[in-house]
């Protein structure tokens, strides 16, 4: 286990791609203090925040106390993983806040002050911790064992001391994990300049739409007008916004390849073959789920492109452009305000079980969410479930459209998975992988599209969750093995030695997008311009970590059907999965659950339900004589 804090990538949505086809024309809403997160859960004022860290830095003087004592008996192995527990707990609270005091103003220069400060607590515990897993490796497992019989209350941390003794291979000395975590602060400013330049101060273009309105195409507004109805607003607002991410291709290509190079260098120095077998070792994940999703993907394109032909023929499109791939393929003035959304939401979970329903009723009501847009405001949605000892927190960019419901389901399910797996695990095993965690949101998605179809009065709203399920299973599934294609590429070179720049990135990225969506085979054009997509997806900041989406939506459909049908002992399985947090691999918790993720099984299942959606849409536009 890695003696640093958890911090796990925000979960932005709206970057990757995430859209559903609907169209609707919402008036702004109403952005009220009830529908902002309340940051006072975590800290009264300013003062409660700095004697937390008062704490910290009291308990990081006696984690210091702690080295070269491990070894004396196991009372005093507990005590100080006891207190590597508690630091870590108080280290992640103190993040989280400065995490959401930012990013609900970007501009807000204390936002930024506290981001830096708790980066630079976060480097202090780090460096205070390293001397543990040293000490644990130079005991050994005969050493461990002997402790572990005979110290019942060291039985906690079994697992804890399991994991570390399995990374002896990548493991340093004291003084070179020392080194590597003095390193630390100056390893993480790529992500950071990217996320103020794309978040608060790239000047975004304006553009006069067709009905002449003016709009300042920031990320917020891209995601809402890529998918309008006017084929022309369309490919305006992808040349506008794109040519602005172009004047700043030299800029981004610099950060990105900054941060693969420290990714290439952690992976030298903790002597892995490359990058992305570092990435997947933190969590023990068998290569062969990386590599079966990639092979799976390529294997199943006609799929993805078969969709593609069936979404120009119902747009009336020939000559289908990258553009046109958000657009509704049935138009609808429906508008699902904030309170309706919330109820569908919880409609759709009742398969969940009633414990689970009435938890998620009243943490939604809770202000544990920021709801709306605003200006410097940061893009997309994500869910915190860091803060232990105080609840989860959910960003959302809300628009009233069916995509800003099926958001508002995918983040709560992460959020719902935190609950459960914060009240059924201590502090040190509470925390999950993203390998599992994109499961409970996707798996909650699944539910609301199942209960979406079977409430449909007619063809026209059956064809638009149809539709939706198409376009979430694209999103989710080939745009993001997509993605982990590229980084697959771009990681590799950078492993190799090979320099990347912004233009080198762009073309990579190209023909990646152009073969994904099928332009030799005469499926879709691909304007070279919109290559640079690849600037505007903030986890790639993150290595190795969008496969995991795909993954997830395979075992969600596979663990929500089972639910739905009502399979014996299938919902218990997916709510002791969530439960279990970070007790055990993911890859093995899932498993037992009942889905194997290194196999071909739950991919070809995925396809084989997305083609199935596509005969239902065919069978309907035939009964129209279409």
């Amino acid at each position: 286990m890695p003696t640093t804090a958890l911090k796990r990538p925000v979960l932005t949505l709206l970057a990757l791609g995430f859209a559903l086809s609907t169209a609707f024309a919402a008036p702004a809403p109403i952005d009220r203090q009830a529908d902002r997160w309340d940051l006072t859960a975590l800290y009264q004022n300013d003062a409660a925040f700095d004697a937390d860290t008062k704490k910290l830095s009291a308990q990081l003087q006696q984690l210091g106390a702690c080295k070269g004592q491990l070894s004396t008996s196991p009372a005093r192995l507990k005590s100080c993983l006891d207190l590597y527990a508690e630091a870590r707990k108080r280290v992640n609270t103190l993040t989280t806040y400065a995490a959401q005091y930012y990013d609900q103003d970007t501009g807000d220069s204390k936002g930024n002050q506290l981001n830096q400060r708790a980066a630079l607590l976060g480097n202090d515990f780090s460096q205070a911790t390293t001397f543990l897993q040293p000490e644990i490796l130079a005991l050994g497992s005969k050493r461990i064992d002997a402790m572990l019989a005979k110290d019942k209350g060291l039985q906690l941390y079994r697992f804890q001391l399991s994991n570390m003794l399995r990374s002896a291979p990548h493991t340093l000395d004291a003084a070179g994990e020392q080194l590597v975590a003095q390193f630390g602060l100056a390893t993480g400013s790529a992500a950071s300049v990217y996320r103020t330049l794309a978040n608060a101060e790239i000047p975004w273009p304006t553009v006069k739409l067709s009905d002449g309105k003016e709009v300042r195409l920031d990320q917020a507004a891209y995601t809402k007008y890529r998918g309008d109805d006017q084929r022309a607003d369309r490919k305006l607002v992808f040349d506008a916004f794109f040519g602005k991410w172009k004047e700043y291709e030299r800029t981004f290509g610099e950060t990105l390849y900054g941060q693969l190079k420290t990714d290439a260098a952690y992976a030298k120095v903790r002597r892995y073959p490359d990058s992305q077998s570092a990435a997947l070792d933190a969590d023990n994940l068998p290569p062969a789920v990386y590599q079966t999703l990639i092979a799976q993907t390529n294997a199943n394109l006609p799929t993805l492109h078969r969709y593609f032909k069936l979404r120009a023929r119902m747009l009336g499109v020939k000559d289908l452009a990258y553009y046109d791939i958000y657009a509704p393929l049935l138009k609808s003035d429906r508008t699902f305000p904030l309170a309706e959304g919330k109820q569908m939401m919880l409609d759709s979970a009742a398969p969940l079980g009633p414990d689970y329903v009435k938890a998620l009723s009243a943490a939604v009501e809770a202000r544990w969410m920021d709801v709306y847009p605003r200006p410097r405001k940061v893009a997309g949605a994500y869910m915190n479930g860091d803060a232990y000892d105080v609840h989860p927190f959910v960003l959302l960019n809300y628009t009233d459209n069916y995509e800003a419901v099926s958001t508002l389901t995918h983040e709560w399910g992460h959020a719902m998975h935190s609950v459960l797996a914060n009240k059924a695990q201590p502090s040190i095993y509470a925390p999950y992988s993203i390998f599992v965690a994109e499961i409970a949101s996707t798996t909650n998605e699944a539910l609301l599209l199942d209960a979406r179809l079977k409430q449909a009065k007619d063809d026209d709203e059956r064809l638009l969750y149809l539709g939706a399920a198409l376009e979430n299973l694209r999103g989710t599934f080939f745009r993001q093995a997509m993605f982990a294609e590229f980084e697959a590429a771009i990681h590799g070179k950078v492993d190799k030695g090979e320099s990347l720049t912004g233009e080198e990135i762009t073309a990579i990225y190209a023909d990646i997008l152009k073969r994904y969506h099928g332009e030799a085979q005469g499926v879709m054009t691909i304007d070279p311009a919109y290559a640079l997509e690849w600037a505007y997806v903030p986890h790639f900041y993150h290595g190795f970590y969008v496969f995991q989406y795909a993954t997830s939506i395979a075992a969600a459909q596979d663990f929500a059907q089972r639910i739905l049908d009502k399979e014996p002992g299938a919902l218990a399985a997916y709510l002791k999965m969530l439960s279990a947090g970070g007790s055990a691999y993911p890859y093995e918790l899932v498993k037992a659950a009942g889905v194997d993720l290194a196999s071909p099984k739950p991919y070809q299942a995925l396809v084989a339900r997305m083609n199935g959606i596509m005969d239902q849409i065919e069978a309907i536009e035939a009964k129209r004589g279409k």
